[in-house]
């Protein structure tokens, strides 16, 4: 993405890229560039309109204001691949691309970077107690939030090191562990409400 006259455009560059990537038409990849700069007129989202997006789509949730407050921080961190506190329309668009059309490996990767709370490429204990603490809101599990971070944990931690890697995570989820599954399904309900 680029800038002509202080207003962001879409440059040919990244047209073509992403149109090979992702299948979509350039014209397909323009209307949206288009309807994503009406809506967002500088180019990217913000930590506070990507909480206005949030609020519509936890709108069902009992404890709204709350869930979208735990969860905001994780999910934006899907999208905010650069770190730059923005969400631009070309990281919007790799991540709605990822989540619809994706192979289950590649959509399980991205999410992985949710429970990667630092950023470090592996899941410690403390992280996944912490997801697990901001997800409870919106499900309807009534273990502890202890209990269920500790067994997906175990269920992901196969070779036991202490840690879940990124191959962990996908191979627990795709191998239908029951609490892993469980959580991953509650943050892929979140996205489909985007």
């Amino acid at each position: 993405m680029g800038n002509r006259n202080g207003a962001p455009v879409l440059r040919d560059e990244d047209l073509v890229a992403f149109s090979r990537s992702s299948g979509l038409s350039e014209s397909q990849i323009q209307d949206r560039f288009d309807t994503f700069i009406k809506e967002h007129p500088k180019g990217r989202i913000d930590r506070k309109s990507f909480k206005k997006i949030l609020m519509t789509a936890l709108a069902h949730s009992d404890h709204q204001s709350k869930d979208v407050d735990n969860m905001e921080k994780h999910i934006f961190r899907i999208y905010d691949t650069n770190n730059d506190g923005y969400i631009d329309f070309i990281e919007f668009m790799v991540v709605y691309h990822i989540l619809s059309e994706g192979s289950p490996e590649e959509v399980l990767m991205k999410l992985f970077r949710l429970f990667d709370v630092n950023s470090d490429g592996q899941i410690s204990k403390k992280e996944m107690l912490r997801l697990v603490k901001d997800l409870h809101g919106l499900s309807s599990v009534k273990e502890s939030r202890e209990t269920l971070a500790n067994t997906a944990f175990q269920e992901m931690d196969t070779d036991g090191d202490g840690v879940v890697t990124c191959n962990e995570f996908v191979g627990a989820v795709l191998g239908e562990q029951r609490v892993s599954k469980m959580l991953t399904m509650n943050v892929i309900d979140i996205f489909i409400d985007i």
